[in-house]
Protein backbone atom coordinates (compact mmCIF):
# COMPACT_ATOMS: atom_id res chain seq x y z
CA UNK A 1 0.00 0.00 0.00
CA UNK A 2 1.28 3.45 -0.97
CA UNK A 3 0.51 6.55 1.10
CA UNK A 4 1.06 10.22 0.24
CA UNK A 5 1.76 12.56 3.18
CA UNK A 6 1.28 16.28 2.49
CA UNK A 7 2.50 18.09 5.60
CA UNK A 8 4.55 21.30 5.93
CA UNK A 9 5.85 20.61 9.45
CA UNK A 10 9.04 18.64 8.78
CA UNK A 11 9.09 17.05 12.22
CA UNK A 12 5.63 15.57 11.75
CA UNK A 13 6.23 14.44 8.16
CA UNK A 14 9.52 12.74 9.10
CA UNK A 15 7.84 11.05 12.06
CA UNK A 16 5.00 9.80 9.85
CA UNK A 17 7.26 8.57 7.08
CA UNK A 18 9.45 6.59 9.48
CA UNK A 19 6.52 5.14 11.41
CA UNK A 20 4.49 4.15 8.35
CA UNK A 21 7.49 2.62 6.58
CA UNK A 22 8.13 0.53 9.69
CA UNK A 23 4.57 -0.75 9.20
CA UNK A 24 5.50 -1.74 5.62
CA UNK A 25 3.72 1.09 3.81
CA UNK A 26 5.43 2.86 0.92
CA UNK A 27 5.42 6.59 1.76
CA UNK A 28 6.00 9.73 -0.28
CA UNK A 29 6.17 13.12 1.43
CA UNK A 30 5.79 16.68 0.20
CA UNK A 31 5.45 19.94 2.11
CA UNK A 32 3.07 22.04 -0.01
CA UNK A 33 -0.37 21.69 -1.51
CA UNK A 34 0.55 22.32 -5.13
CA UNK A 35 3.16 19.56 -5.36
CA UNK A 36 0.87 17.39 -3.22
CA UNK A 37 -1.91 17.72 -5.78
CA UNK A 38 0.45 16.90 -8.64
CA UNK A 39 1.61 13.74 -6.89
CA UNK A 40 -1.90 12.75 -5.84
CA UNK A 41 -3.22 13.09 -9.40
CA UNK A 42 -0.70 10.48 -10.57
CA UNK A 43 -3.17 7.92 -9.21
CA UNK A 44 -0.41 5.90 -7.53
CA UNK A 45 -1.67 6.23 -3.97
CA UNK A 46 -4.00 4.08 -1.88
CA UNK A 47 -4.51 6.79 0.76
CA UNK A 48 -3.70 10.49 1.33
CA UNK A 49 -2.74 12.10 4.65
CA UNK A 50 -3.23 15.86 4.33
CA UNK A 51 -2.56 18.80 6.57
CA UNK A 52 -5.40 21.32 6.42
CA UNK A 53 -3.27 24.45 6.24
CA UNK A 54 -0.63 24.17 3.51
CA UNK A 55 1.44 26.59 1.43
CA UNK A 56 0.49 26.70 -2.24
CA UNK A 57 -3.07 25.45 -1.96
CA UNK A 58 -4.89 24.30 1.16
CA UNK A 59 -5.68 20.71 2.04
CA UNK A 60 -9.35 21.52 1.45
CA UNK A 61 -8.72 22.77 -2.11
CA UNK A 62 -6.37 19.85 -2.80
CA UNK A 63 -9.11 17.46 -1.72
CA UNK A 64 -11.76 19.12 -3.88
CA UNK A 65 -9.61 19.00 -7.00
CA UNK A 66 -8.43 15.45 -6.29
CA UNK A 67 -11.99 14.22 -5.79
CA UNK A 68 -12.91 15.29 -9.34
CA UNK A 69 -10.66 12.51 -10.63
CA UNK A 70 -10.45 10.04 -7.76
CA UNK A 71 -13.73 9.81 -5.86
CA UNK A 72 -12.87 6.66 -3.90
CA UNK A 73 -9.29 7.06 -2.62
CA UNK A 74 -9.39 7.54 1.19
CA UNK A 75 -8.26 10.92 2.57
CA UNK A 76 -7.48 11.65 6.23
CA UNK A 77 -6.96 15.22 7.44
CA UNK A 78 -4.24 16.00 10.00
CA UNK A 79 -5.08 19.34 11.59
CA UNK A 80 -5.23 21.47 14.70
CA UNK A 81 -8.74 22.65 13.78
CA UNK A 82 -11.27 21.00 16.03
CA UNK A 83 -14.62 22.79 16.07
CA UNK A 84 -17.72 20.94 14.92
CA UNK A 85 -18.20 23.33 11.99
CA UNK A 86 -14.61 22.86 10.86
CA UNK A 87 -14.88 19.07 11.14
CA UNK A 88 -18.08 19.02 9.09
CA UNK A 89 -16.56 21.40 6.53
CA UNK A 90 -13.53 19.15 6.12
CA UNK A 91 -15.61 16.02 5.69
CA UNK A 92 -17.96 17.74 3.26
CA UNK A 93 -14.99 18.73 1.12
CA UNK A 94 -14.33 15.04 0.49
CA UNK A 95 -12.24 13.75 3.38
CA UNK A 96 -13.04 10.33 4.83
CA UNK A 97 -11.67 10.95 8.31
CA UNK A 98 -10.14 13.62 10.52
CA UNK A 99 -7.59 13.46 13.33
CA UNK A 100 -6.59 16.37 15.55
CA UNK A 101 -2.98 17.29 16.24
CA UNK A 102 -1.26 16.26 18.40
CA UNK A 103 -2.25 12.63 17.90
CA UNK A 104 -1.05 9.21 18.94
CA UNK A 105 0.55 7.30 16.08
CA UNK A 106 -1.29 4.08 17.00
CA UNK A 107 -4.64 5.86 16.67
CA UNK A 108 -3.70 7.25 13.26
CA UNK A 109 -2.44 3.85 12.17
CA UNK A 110 -5.74 2.21 13.06
CA UNK A 111 -7.69 4.92 11.22
CA UNK A 112 -5.54 4.23 8.15
CA UNK A 113 -6.19 0.50 8.43
CA UNK A 114 -9.93 1.08 8.71
CA UNK A 115 -10.01 3.21 5.56
CA UNK A 116 -7.91 0.73 3.58
CA UNK A 117 -10.08 -2.20 4.70
CA UNK A 118 -13.17 -0.31 3.55
CA UNK A 119 -11.62 0.26 0.14
CA UNK A 120 -10.61 -3.38 -0.20
CA UNK A 121 -14.16 -4.43 0.64
CA UNK A 122 -15.62 -2.02 -1.91
CA UNK A 123 -13.42 -3.57 -4.60
CA UNK A 124 -14.04 -7.15 -3.45
CA UNK A 125 -14.77 -9.80 -6.10
CA UNK A 126 -15.76 -13.33 -5.08
CA UNK A 127 -15.16 -16.11 -7.60
CA UNK A 128 -16.37 -19.66 -8.12
CA UNK A 129 -15.07 -21.13 -11.35
CA UNK A 130 -16.44 -18.95 -14.16
CA UNK A 131 -18.79 -17.17 -11.72
CA UNK A 132 -17.89 -13.72 -10.35
CA UNK A 133 -19.90 -12.06 -7.58
CA UNK A 134 -19.48 -8.36 -6.74
CA UNK A 135 -20.95 -7.78 -3.24
CA UNK A 136 -20.95 -3.98 -3.30
CA UNK A 137 -22.69 -3.56 -6.65
CA UNK A 138 -25.00 -6.57 -6.22
CA UNK A 139 -23.87 -8.10 -9.53
CA UNK A 140 -23.18 -11.66 -10.64
CA UNK A 141 -21.45 -12.68 -13.86
CA UNK A 142 -20.91 -16.03 -15.48
CA UNK A 143 -18.13 -15.43 -17.94
CA UNK A 144 -19.05 -12.11 -19.56
CA UNK A 145 -22.82 -12.55 -19.07
CA UNK A 146 -24.50 -10.77 -16.18
CA UNK A 147 -26.96 -12.97 -14.30
CA UNK A 148 -30.01 -11.39 -12.69
CA UNK A 149 -30.68 -12.79 -9.23
CA UNK A 150 -33.21 -11.97 -6.54
CA UNK A 151 -31.90 -10.56 -3.26
CA UNK A 152 -32.22 -13.92 -1.50
CA UNK A 153 -30.62 -15.84 -4.39
CA UNK A 154 -27.74 -13.40 -4.31
CA UNK A 155 -27.35 -13.77 -0.54
CA UNK A 156 -27.38 -17.57 -0.80
CA UNK A 157 -24.79 -17.62 -3.56
CA UNK A 158 -22.59 -15.16 -1.66
CA UNK A 159 -22.78 -17.29 1.47
CA UNK A 160 -21.82 -20.45 -0.42
CA UNK A 161 -18.91 -18.75 -2.20
CA UNK A 162 -17.58 -17.19 1.01
CA UNK A 163 -17.57 -20.72 2.45
CA UNK A 164 -16.13 -22.27 -0.71
CA UNK A 165 -14.88 -25.86 -0.35
CA UNK A 166 -16.64 -26.20 3.02
CA UNK A 167 -19.76 -28.24 3.68
CA UNK A 168 -22.56 -25.83 4.62
CA UNK A 169 -25.18 -27.54 6.74
CA UNK A 170 -28.82 -26.71 6.14
CA UNK A 171 -29.26 -25.26 9.63
CA UNK A 172 -26.31 -22.93 9.13
CA UNK A 173 -27.59 -21.79 5.73
CA UNK A 174 -31.08 -21.07 7.03
CA UNK A 175 -29.66 -19.15 10.01
CA UNK A 176 -27.14 -17.13 7.98
CA UNK A 177 -29.13 -16.39 4.82
CA UNK A 178 -32.72 -16.35 6.11
CA UNK A 179 -31.89 -15.23 9.67
CA UNK A 180 -34.11 -17.98 11.08
CA UNK A 181 -32.92 -19.34 14.42
CA UNK A 182 -35.67 -21.81 15.26
CA UNK A 183 -36.88 -25.13 13.87
CA UNK A 184 -37.95 -24.52 10.30
CA UNK A 185 -38.58 -26.52 7.14
CA UNK A 186 -35.27 -26.14 5.30
CA UNK A 187 -36.83 -27.33 2.03
CA UNK A 188 -36.91 -23.68 0.93
CA UNK A 189 -33.14 -23.94 0.46
CA UNK A 190 -33.60 -26.60 -2.21
CA UNK A 191 -35.97 -24.35 -4.13
CA UNK A 192 -33.44 -21.52 -4.18
CA UNK A 193 -30.53 -23.83 -5.04
CA UNK A 194 -32.46 -25.16 -8.04
CA UNK A 195 -33.22 -21.62 -9.11
CA UNK A 196 -29.54 -20.67 -8.84
CA UNK A 197 -28.48 -23.69 -10.89
CA UNK A 198 -30.95 -22.81 -13.65
CA UNK A 199 -30.07 -19.12 -13.79
CA UNK A 200 -26.35 -19.89 -13.75
CA UNK A 201 -26.88 -22.63 -16.34
CA UNK A 202 -24.91 -25.15 -14.31
CA UNK A 203 -24.50 -28.63 -15.75
CA UNK A 204 -22.46 -31.72 -14.91
CA UNK A 205 -19.23 -30.19 -16.19
CA UNK A 206 -19.83 -27.07 -14.11
CA UNK A 207 -21.29 -28.51 -10.93
CA UNK A 208 -20.02 -25.67 -8.77
CA UNK A 209 -22.85 -26.11 -6.24
CA UNK A 210 -22.78 -29.67 -5.00
CA UNK A 211 -25.43 -31.42 -2.91
CA UNK A 212 -24.14 -33.15 0.20
CA UNK A 213 -26.98 -35.60 0.80
CA UNK A 214 -28.54 -35.45 4.22
CA UNK A 215 -26.33 -32.54 5.22
CA UNK A 216 -26.48 -29.50 2.94
CA UNK A 217 -24.51 -27.93 0.08
CA UNK A 218 -20.98 -27.02 -0.87
CA UNK A 219 -19.62 -24.52 -3.39
CA UNK A 220 -16.58 -26.15 -4.94
CA UNK A 221 -14.05 -25.29 -7.60
CA UNK A 222 -13.76 -27.98 -10.25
Amino acid sequence: MRILVVEDESGISSFLKQGLEEENYAVDVTDNGKSGLELALSGEYDLLLLDWMLPGISGIELTRQFRMNFPDTPIIFLTAKDTVDETVFGLQSGANDYIKKPFHFEELLERIRVQLRKREKENEVLTLGSIRLLPQSFQVFKGSEEIQLTQKEFALLEFLIRNKNKVCRRTRIIESVWDIHFEYNTGVIDVFINSLRKKLNLHKDEDYIQTIRGVGYMAKEL
